[in-house]
């Protein structure tokens, strides 16, 4: 899957994100190294830390499908410039690809391309124990 393929995929779930109460929607795609793709989109939640972001959700589904051989995450918001992953989603993320590639993208059609190790420096993962 090319770059833009990937972009526009998570740009797909801007529409199916619940965000009442930040009005910030997020979708994100989440390519494994065998080329299957898992999607999410950020759903809120009146008790906002019941909330997920995009990133987990789409990390939550790889999992539970056996998925974890993470290789390049897009992840894009309505916004002016470049959404990046939140800390909590950057942690989630370093747990199985601290070499994973972002494309962070804007509804404004930027797009910053990065690697996790830029976002969590000195990032805590399995190794740390």
């Amino acid at each position: 899957m090319t770059e833009q393929e990937l972009i526009q995929t998570a740009q797909a779930m801007l529409d199916r994100a619940y965000a009442p109460y930040s009005r910030y929607p997020v979708g994100a795609a989440l390519l494994c190294a065998d080329g299957t793709v898992f999607t999410g989109c950020n759903v809120e939640n009146a008790s906002s830390p019941c909330g997920i972001c995009a990133e987990r959700t789409a990390v939550a589904k790889a999992v539970s499908e056996g998925h974890t051989d993470f290789v390049r995450l897009a992840v894009i918001s309505r916004a002016d410039g470049p959404c990046t992953p939140c800390g909590m989603c950057r942690q989630v993320l370093y747990e199985f690809a601290p070499e994973l590639e972002l494309l962070c993208c804007g509804g404004d059609g930027s797009v910053l391309k990065t690697g996790l190790r830029e976002l969590l420096p000195h990032g805590f993962g399995p190794d740390s124990l």
